[in-house]
């Protein structure tokens, strides 16, 4: 085999660049290889942002240097020369090069190992085992996605999302958030949870492809509701069922409380007692309950007739929501109907809450469509945006979050070669 073809293998670069010297060099602390390379003198002159033909402008500001993966405990640089391109649309740009992304000091091989291994490793294992800031991990990130959102459009074929908000940062920083349930990934994220926000993502859609959406799951937001029917004429929006039961749940820990507060303005000592420690058999589901929490809601029963319906009511709607179709459309009748009359007033209002947003709770229970899957992809990022603390740009972080659930992850350098 010839050496620039083991090299050319080595550096993971393809046929394009010609291998032209190899030396060492001192760098202060340490030596490095540096590789000196060019592009195939048949291979025209190509923009650097967009890759359309481009004339030749001048030489640039000389030759530039790319870092490369290791040689064992070495590191390793390309170096060539970074002429200039007239392009029609991006202007003088630097001309494209097989090697490297536009405007990156990586090779395609090291900024598709930093990806690979963001979502596979701790902070500090990365940083320490590249010898890179942990600044470049967020911009080799945004590039990187970058390139793959391009060759690939992300809301293609989306028929069913769901949509939902989270919390990145102290002081009411949020993203929205959208996955499609049928991919099973995280297909747009942009900061704010309003609706202007959630117009973004709409826009980008496309009213051709909004128009193809058939369900979109969300909890009972205003702002996401608004947007949704203003925006996807055939969709049909599913109110998930973990927020609804959480409405229950909250309305029963405000009778508790009440009862609480009533028992201390008339000063009856009796009344707390039987009551007190109550709070965590009173809201866990029953099957979860522990022995002695089984007596405390035994002992409710007994002394708080009223406490102990308003349990009943929030399990009776929990339960609503493991049917399906005309069944749970009944029992939800039932339900409705149950807390309407119970004079609770909490429950009440409760009632009159999942009236006002019937029409998406029976979309729910027909469809069986819920915010679990769009919860679960939550979970993992804010895993991400943990990891993320440092970045300087929000883009970034959305960057880390497309790369892991968006299905943007490059595979792991060099690995294909095994096959």
């Amino acid at each position: 085999m010839r050496d620039a073809t083991v090299w050319r293998q080595v550096l993971g670069v393809d046929r394009a660049t010609v291998i032209v010297k190899v030396s060492f060099e001192d760098d202060g602390d340490e030596d490095v290889v540096v590789v000196q390379v060019r592009q195939r003198r048949s291979k025209k002159p190509r923009c650097g942002k967009c890759g359309a033909l481009a004339p030749r402008y001048d030489r640039g500001e000389g030759p530039r240097r790319w870092r490369a993966h290791d040689l064992g405990l070495v590191r390793c640089y390309l170096e060539a020369e970074a002429p200039r391109v007239q392009c029609s649309s991006c202007g003088v740009v630097v001309a494209q090069v097989p090697w490297a992304r536009h405007d990156a000091r990586h090779t395609y091989a090291f900024d598709d190992y930093v990806a690979w291994l963001v979502t596979h490793t701790a902070k500090s294992t990365l940083v320490e085992l590249l010898r890179i800031a942990w600044t470049t991990v967020g911009a080799i990130v945004g590039r990187v996605v970058a390139d793959a959102r391009a060759s690939h459009d992300p809301f293609d074929g989306l028929v069913r999302i769901g949509i939902d908000e989270i919390s990145y940062k102290r002081g009411h920083k949020y993203l929205t958030v959208v996955v499609d349930h049928d991919t099973r990934r995280l297909v747009w994220a942009a900061p704010g949870r309003d609706k202007a926000t959630l117009t973004q993502f709409f826009e980008l859609l496309g009213p051709e492809r909004a128009a193809k959406i058939a369900l979109v799951s969300a909890d009972a937001a205003e702002w996401i509701a608004t947007v949704v029917a203003e925006h996807c004429v055939n969709a049909t929006l599913c109110a998930d069922p973990f927020h609804i039961v959480a409405w229950a749940t909250d309305a029963l820990d405000e009778v508790r409380r009440q009862h609480w507060r009533d028992a201390k303005v008339m000063g009856a000592p009796s009344v707390i007692t039987r009551i007190k420690g109550c709070r965590y058999a009173l809201l866990k589901n029953p099957e979860n309950l522990t022995e002695r929490q089984v007596e405390s809601l035994a002992k409710v029963a007994r002394v708080n007739t009223t406490l102990y319906r308003a349990y009943l009511l929030k399990e009776e709607l929990r339960l609503v929501f493991q049917l399906r179709g005309k069944a749970a459309i009944k029992q939800l009748d039932a339900w409705c109907s149950w807390a309407q009359r119970c004079r609770i007033e909490p429950v009440v209002e409760l009632y009159h809450r999942i009236k006002k947003h019937r029409a998406s709770i029976e979309a729910s229970l027909t469809h069986g469509l819920s915010n679990g899957l769009i919860e679960s992809t939550n979970t993992k990022l804010r895993l991400l945006t943990r990891m993320a603390y440092g970045f300087r740009s929000t883009d970034n972080l959305i960057a880390l979050c497309m790369l892991d659930r968006g299905g943007y992850r490059p595979p792991l350098p060099g690995r294909h070669l095994a096959e």
